[in-house]
């Protein structure tokens, strides 16, 4: 039986209402107007045979520089989050955009921050404090912040607006000459933001329009503090968008203190599932050490194109993609142990279909939007339902169509029986299953006689011998080469000294000598000394007769 999650579509979306009461009760105090789409209902069945009025960016009111840019790259429709967002946000007005994971929240800010910007060349920037940003963008992640600032230099290509994009991990040097010449939009992540800022190179004084991207994964890692003080260095009159997945209380409190009567503004109703429908989701309870094989073998389904690997641990990753890489795969590393210009290359790599197998732990579980995207695998259960989402969130995006396949461990089964309660998937007991089990051909498209390789192992290189019949060390069967050179080197060696002899404050000890040979000693020293000899150390003992208990002599 397959494991297909196939949302149904909820009949009426509205904007008013968030996924859970209490946000919805707090934002009644912030929001001062709410937006409700004209969508068809059960009630209203006569529009349905109305054909819907499709709209392009031009009809929304955008400028046609934008609009010409976007057009070369075969972008002239809006989704919902952006038309819906840019009849508000293009006149100024405090906004809380609330959508899917991949739904186009991008441009739904971005298209009205670049508008309301104006150029070096364009009129009255002479009125304008040269060269001072008048748009600032927060997100939460390097990755994020790279991405949003590709889309804003893709759309602002032809009305010469200057954005630039500062984040840690790299040298300041460039970032402070590119502040210091002059930019219009800034987009970066809070830590590098708060650090120019605190030395003076980056002035926000000047700036008209604020965007929070991904507010609630800010809240999560923390950033929340910083946010604020970035904001403190805004002016109080400017416009602020807040665009997040989910409304955690803490995001509602910030928006009641920082936003003016902001609208809020969401693109599905409450009704509606929170994945993408587009997504086919599958659920597999599978064997640690089985994974890798099972992994190997989707790769070669017949729908399988890019493939993202999420993995709890950074270690876990490294190992993964070598492990894939072994077995004939196209597979690069994304972790927070890798330094930045590796984690910038290996997403370039992908982006350029270079590498087909990106693996990742939650770093690039957020905003990262890459075009063919077809398959996500979580390697590991994740931590929670928002993890979830935003995993499986980088397949089906854009209105594509995507694979989500998730392996559960038995220890975390209760995890997983949590995240299919809260998002009220169908799947509360996954299937058991192995590399050879006939489920995962039939659901994932795999051709029969797939195997976990595409190119054969690498040979292994000889193990050398411990040792050969002759006793050689490091050598074959007549102790080798390597076997000689030690016998020769131990040979060449002088013999050393094991000779003992018991001293007490620094004199030989006769009395002990005595009682050990049994007076014969002193005899034995004499002889020696008047014979010149010298005195042999060798502690002598007498040896005892077991048949006759007679003495034997000391020496012979």
């Amino acid at each position: 039986m397959s494991n297909h999650h196939g949302p149904t579509h909820g009949s009426d979306e509205t904007l008013n209402s968030l996924s859970s009461p209490e946000p919805d009760d707090a934002l009644e105090a912030v929001a001062a107007t709410d937006i409700t789409t004209d969508e068809t209902t059960d009630d209203t069945a006569e529009q349905a045979a109305e054909p819907a009025v499709v709209h392009t960016f031009r009809d929304l009111g955008v400028m046609p520089g934008i609009c010409d840019a976007l057009d070369r790259k075969g972008i002239t429709h809006p989704f919902p989050i952006q038309e819906m967002t840019l009849s508000v946000a293009l006149g100024g007005a405090d906004l809380i955009g609330q959508a899917r994971t991949g739904t186009g929240k991008t441009l739904a800010f971005g298209i009205p921050l670049l508008q309301r910007s104006t150029a070096v060349d364009a009129p009255g920037y002479g009125d304008l404090p040269q060269g001072k940003p008048q748009a600032l963008v927060v997100a939460p992640t390097r990755e994020l912040a790279l991405q949003v600032s590709r889309d804003l230099h893709l759309a602002s290509e032809d009305i010469g607006l200057r954005v630039l994009t500062v984040y840690g991990g790299v040298g300041y040097e460039s970032q402070l000459d590119a502040l210091t010449a002059g930019v219009e939009v800034v987009v970066g992540t809070p830590g590098r933001l708060l650090d120019l800022a605190d030395r003076r190179a980056l002035d926000l004084s000047h700036v008209h329009a604020l965007v929070l991207d991904e507010a609630d994964e800010m809240l999560d890692l923390g950033f929340l503090p910083d946010v604020e003080r970035l904001i403190a260095k805004t002016p109080e009159k400017r416009q602020t968008m807040l665009f997040s997945a989910t409304m955690p209380s803490a995001i509602v409190a910030l928006a009641r203190r920082h936003m003016r009567h902001p609208m809020n503004i969401r693109a599905e109703s409450s009704s509606d599932t929170q994945t993408v429908p587009a997504t086919a989701q599958y659920i597999y309870q599978a064997h640690d050490l089985d994974k890798p094989e099972i992994i190997a073998r989707v790769l070669q389904a017949d729908d399988c194109e890019k493939t993202i690997v999420f993995t709890r641990t950074k270690r876990q990753a490294q190992r993964i993609a070598d492990d894939l890489a072994e077995r004939g795969f196209s597979a690069a590393p994304l972790h927070g142990d890798l330094q930045q210009a590796a984690r910038e290359k290996a997403m370039a790599r992908f982006r350029e279909d270079k590498v087909r197998v990106l693996v990742a732990t939650d770093v690039a579980a957020r905003g990262i939007d890459v075009r063919g995207v077809s398959h996500v695998i979580n390697y590991t259960c994740p931590e929670d339902e928002k993890t979830y989402l935003h995993r499986i969130g980088r397949t089906g995006r854009a209105g594509a169509s995507g694979v989500a396949i998730t392996f559960v461990d038995w220890s975390d089964l209760h995890r997983w029986t949590m995240i299919n309660n809260a998002l009220d998937l169908p799947f509360p007991s996954p299937p058991e299953t192995y590399s050879t089990s006939p489920l995962i051909y039939t659901d994932l498209g795999i051709p029969e006689g797939t195997t976990g390789r595409i190119v054969p192992p690498a040979p292994q290189a000889p193990r050398e011998r411990s040792g050969g019949r002759d006793g050689g060390r490091d050598g074959g069967r007549d102790g080798g080469r390597d076997g000689g050179r030690s016998r020769r080197r131990e040979g060449d060696r002088p013999a050393r000294d094991r000779n003992r002899t018991r001293t007490r404050a620094g004199e030989d000890d006769a009395a002990a000598v005595t009682a050990v040979t049994g007076g014969d000693a002193p005899a034995a020293a004499d002889a020696g000394a008047e014979g010149g000899a010298p005195r042999s150390r060798n502690r002598r003992r007498r040896r005892r007769s077991s048949a006759t208990g007679e003495q034997a002599p000391a020496s012979e």
